[in-house]
């Protein structure tokens, strides 16, 4: 019995051809031309000015959040349930990391947490949307306008995803994004920062690229990173962007499977399949296992790994996390929703490299485990 992973890429289309242009070119770094391309053809898919490709997706977050300029002590406002680079990103820039808890439904950040949590040193939100369904993105932006908070959206799980028929990274100030290999689209590790602001975009241009001073390369007047990405990265960009489409359509087939075979199991809880503005799209196939089914998330996934079975956990929540107990933040802070999503949720094999076959004994076996 052969080993599902939990996520397996594509890569089928023009990955090959266009790596191999790299090399009879000789264009292999960050100066390549597939670089300017990529960025231009994925800004315009997300109805974005700028485009600004990156090494990874914690790169693209730390690059965003170093150019809206905080200041010490300046808060940004965030959910504890998502991934630690989030967090990070706005501590390494200065700002301090505001936690909110989750919508227990859709499991993204809750807007009405956002305004509790507004005092007069806030000065940014951070919109991170989880798994494969959006924000609820007016709301946030309400709150943003009427405070003059800028926004920060992290679409990095959401590449092709609509909020009320406008594409997600689309939004606030900065939007970034991930093409980690179980992204929508992969370089392998790489990333990409949006805006609509010129500044901004050359802002961030800069930082990824050492703050090299314009006529004079080696003169800095701050310092900067090496997040470039490089032309090998973005030509497989390029290629996986032309399969975009039908790399959607796959993924909502996987998510339609998964429900039609596990919706009679009444002790997990299976991701909605729309809100009253958008489509899930299933970027992973996450369930919630209820206080019924016995067992923990992590119970339940060792007997998955047994019988050869991939699976992740959800989001160990930043409340929790002890590199940031030991700094001293967010004593005696309580998110219950997010508690209970690390605590129970974890996502199974969904990769757009999944088959029929395999999603078939993926479910044949939860549904023996849970029974």
């Amino acid at each position: 019995m052969e080993f599902i992973p939990v996520n397996e890429p594509l890569l089928s289309g023009n990955e090959k051809k266009y790596l191999n242009e790299c090399i009879d070119t000789g264009w292999i770094s960050s100066e390549g031309p597939f670089v300017n391309e990529f960025e231009k053809k994925f800004a315009a898919y997300c109805g974005r000015k700028y485009g600004v490709a990156v090494c990874n997706g914690t790169a693209a977050l730390e690059a965003a959040m170093i150019s809206l300029d905080l200041k010490k002590d300046d808060e940004v406002i965030m959910p504890s349930f998502t991934i630690i680079s989030c967090a990070s990103a706005i501590i390494r820039a200065g700002g301090t990391p505001v936690l909110t808890d989750s919508d227990p439904h859709t499991w993204n950040m809750n807007p009405d947490e956002v305004r509790k949590k507004i005092t007069s040193r806030t000065k940014a939100i951070m919109a991170v949307h989880i798994y494969g369904l959006p924000v609820d993105m007016d709301p946030v932006l309400k709150i943003a306008d009427e405070y003059g908070l800028k926004v920060i959206e992290d679409a990095a799980e959401l590449i092709g995803q609509t909020y009320k028929g406008k594409m997600c990274g689309s939004f606030g100030n900065v939007s970034t994004f991930s093409f980690y290999p179980n992204k929508h689209i992969t370089t392998g590790e790489g990333g990409m920062i949006l805006t609509d602001d010129a500044v901004t975009a050359e802002k961030c241009r800069s930082l990824r690229n050492l703050c090299f001073k314009p006529g004079k390369r080696f003169v800095h007047d701050e310092l900067g990173y090496n997040f470039r990405m490089t032309n090998l990265q973005a030509a497989l960009g390029v290629a996986q962007f032309e399969q975009i489409d039908n790399f959607m359509e796959k993924k909502k087939y996987i998510g339609r499977r998964y429900t039609e075979e596990l919706k009679e199991i009444d002790c997990i809880q299976i991701p909605l399949e729309e809100t009253d503005y958008s489509r899930n799209i299933y970027w992973v196939y996450g369930i919630l296992l209820k206080k019924e089914a016995g067992m923990n998330s992590e119970e339940i996934m060792k007997i998955l790994a047994d019988r050869k079975i991939g699976t992740r956990p959800f989001f160990y929540p930043m409340h929790k996390q002890p590199v940031f107990k030991k700094a001293g933040l967010f004593n005696n802070e309580e998110y219950p929703v997010s508690d209970y999503l690390g605590d129970y949720g974890f996502y199974i094999p969904s990769g757009l490299g999944v088959t029929d076959e395999q999603i078939n004994r993926v479910s044949e076996q939860l549904k023996e485990i849970l029974k």
